[in-house]
C-alpha cells in the first residue's frame, strides 16, 4: 500500500524547500493536496517525483518545483481572485484554491476540462470555476483579477491577460519559443508593467489568438 501523504511530505521537504521555496501557506498547501489522484492510475507511484506527468491529450502535470515556485511568486494572501490559463489536470488550480478567494480556470481542450472539473469537484473544491475557452483571451467577464498564471509557452505576453490583470496585479507565464521559454514575473502599475525575468523552463505551447497556432 502506498503511503502517499508521506511521499507528498517527502516532495515538500526534498524537491521544493532545498530550492528556496520558502512561503509557509505555499509549502502546506502542496503537502495537503492529492497530487496523485490528478494522473491516471498507472502514474500515481509517480506522482510525487520531481518531474512532468502526461495527462492526456498531448498536455503534462508540470513538475512539483515548477508548480510550487509559480505559485509562490504571485504572492497570494487569501483575499485574490486569481485566473489560471490552461487547467490541465485541474492540480494547479486545486493548490491555488487553498490559498486564493476564487480560482477561475480556462482550458481549451474539453474532454480536460470535463475531467478536471468533476475531480476538483469530488475534493470539493467550490471555490473554482472552469470553463472551456480560448485561454489567450482570458475570463474577462469575472476579472479583472489579482493574479494570473499561464501554465503553457507563449511567444510574448497576450494584451489582454495583461488587460485583465489588476493594477499591482502579478501575472506569471513562460515566454520564448515553442520548445524553451523563460518564466516571467509580470506586476502591473500605473505608469505600465515591470517584466522581470526568472529562469529558464519547458511547457507545452499556448494555443490561440495571441499564442502559437495549432
Amino acid at each position: 500500500m502506498i503511503d502517499f501523504e508521506e511521499l507528498r511530505n517527502r516532495m515538500v521537504d526534498e524537491q521544493l524547500i532545498p530550492r528556496g521555496i520558502k512561503a509557509p501557506r505555499v509549502l502546506s498547501a502542496m503537502r495537503r493536496v492529492p497530487r496523485h489522484l490528478f494522473v491516471g492510475e498507472e502514474l500515481q507511484s509517480q506522482a510525487y517525483g520531481d518531474y512532468a506527468l502526461p495527462i492526456g491529450e498531448g498536455q503534462t502535470l508540470s513538475q512539483p518545483y515548477m508548480v510550487g515556485v509559480m505559485t509562490e511568486a504571485l504572492e497570494l494572501q487569501g483575499h485574490e481572485r486569481v485566473l489560471e490559463i490552461g487547467t490541465g489536470s485541474g492540480y494547479q488550480a486545486a493548490v491555488l484554491a487553498e490559498l486564493a478567494w476564487h480560482v477561475y480556470s480556462v482550458e481549451r481542450i474539453a474532454t480536460l476540462t470535463m475531467r478536471a472539473k468533476r475531480l476538483l469537484e469530488e475534493l470539493g473544491y467550490i471555490n473554482i470555476s472552469v470553463k472551456v475557452f480560448n485561454g489567450t483571451l482570458g475570463w474577462k467577464e469575472e476579472g479583472p483579477y489579482d493574479g494570473i498564471i499561464i501554465t503553457a509557452g507563449a511567444p510574448e505576453i497576450p494584451a489582454p491577460l495583461i488587460e485583465q490583470l489588476k493594477e499591482g496585479g502579478r501575472l506569471i507565464i513562460p515566454v520564448g519559443d515553442r520548445y524553451s521559454q523563460i518564466l516571467t514575473r509580470v506586476v502591473r502599475t500605473p505608469e505600465g508593467v515591470i517584466t522581470t525575468p526568472l529562469f529558464p523552463c519547458i511547457f507545452v505551447p499556448l494555443i490561440g489568438e495571441h499564442g502559437w497556432e495549432r
